[in-house]
């Protein structure tokens, strides 16, 4: 068992065909099946099942698949984060967001970032959900996802950066626009712009209005961002229950000055902030990122900083 056998392994199973495989590594598809048929000697069973469109792997084979991908992803963080203390201060950082998270929390921290460590070159994957947001960690080798918390994730590390409460965004014109806050169970009454539904601070909402004793709000249209709710709000296409990001704080909301937003006190806030595969495999650049944005998040939200957002003493600024 080599990890060259491994690694085909693992992209077999998530490819689900021998000759996608064969294709991206520039091999035979006779190749690929050596590195499983050599594995499954050597454990004794079968890991892989040949269908008519592809290979699924067996039950054995999705314990392997799992352990073998925390594995890989793990030695390849150690084997990058050993290489960029061989070359010095450089180096790259990579990180999965989403569509609107660089806008919304990561703005300022990047100019920071750059300005105080320039030789660093930042890479960023858009992903469509903290869902897809793991799993990059550990098929492309990502140093950090920015997610919105929900359930543990197996073989992944979270850190919260900074809670969200939730804000009810009105148009200016609306009714409602003069209040100082609006109740949770006012929020029955209200045609909501759902968000998408897979989504983690879906999952959250549905949760909060459950626990409140509040009917799921009838949505005639959905959005797929936080921002597409927000538009539609002002475009007087319903109301939008969205967190209070901040881009959306401070006085006048200059982005959206037809729209205002109401404080919903009775919703439990929403949780953002970072998922790695192994915090202390991480290197010192990527550490660095990750608690320059941390900082700034909570400095923007008012909620100060501390002590773990110290970065490591072993890459030297210029």
């Amino acid at each position: 068992m080599t990890l060259d056998d491994l690694r085909v392994f693992v992209a077999v199973c998530r490819a689900g065909s021998l000759s996608a495989v064969a294709r991206e590594l520039a091999c035979t598809q006779s190749a690929v099946s050596q590195h499983v048929r050599r594995l499954e000697r050597e454990v004794g069973v079968g890991l892989v099942e040949r269908q008519a469109r592809g290979v699924v792997p067996t039950r054995a084979g999705r314990v392997l698949e799992r352990a073998a991908a925390e594995g890989i992803s793990g030695l390849d963080l150690a084997l990058r984060r050993l290489d960029e203390m061989v070359r010095g201060g450089g180096g790259v950082v990579r990180i999965a967001t989403g569509g609107a998270t660089v806008r919304h929390f990561m703005a300022d921290a990047v100019v920071d970032f750059r300005r105080r460590y320039p030789q660093v070159t930042l890479e960023f994957q858009t992903e469509s959900s903290s869902r897809s947001c793991f799993d990059a960690l550990g098929d492309h080798g990502l140093d950090l996802a920015w997610v919105t918390f929900g359930p543990p994730v197996r073989g992944i590390e979270q850190r919260a950066a900074v809670e969200l409460p939730w804000v009810l965004a009105v148009r200016a014109d609306d009714e409602l626009a003069a209040r100082g806050r609006v109740e949770g169970e006012e929020l029955a009454g209200l045609r909501l712009i759902g968000l998408p539904e897979n989504s983690t601070s879906r999952a959250h909402l549905d949760t909060a209005y459950r626990e409140l004793g509040v009917p799921a709000a009838a949505s005639d249209t959905s959005v797929a961002d936080w921002d597409t709710a927000i538009l539609l709000a002002e475009l007087g296409l319903g109301h939008a229950v969205v967190p209070a990001l901040p881009t959306l704080r401070g006085p006048g909301h200059p982005g959206h000055p037809g729209l205002r937003f109401l404080p919903i006190p009775a919703l439990p806030p929403l949780t953002v902030g970072w998922a790695v595969r192994q915090w202390d495999a991480l290197s010192p650049p990527a550490r660095a990122f990750a608690d320059t944005v941390t900082h700034h998040c909570r400095t923007q939200s008012g909620t100060g900083t501390d002590a773990s957002t110290d970065t490591d003493t072993e890459f030297v600024r210029d």
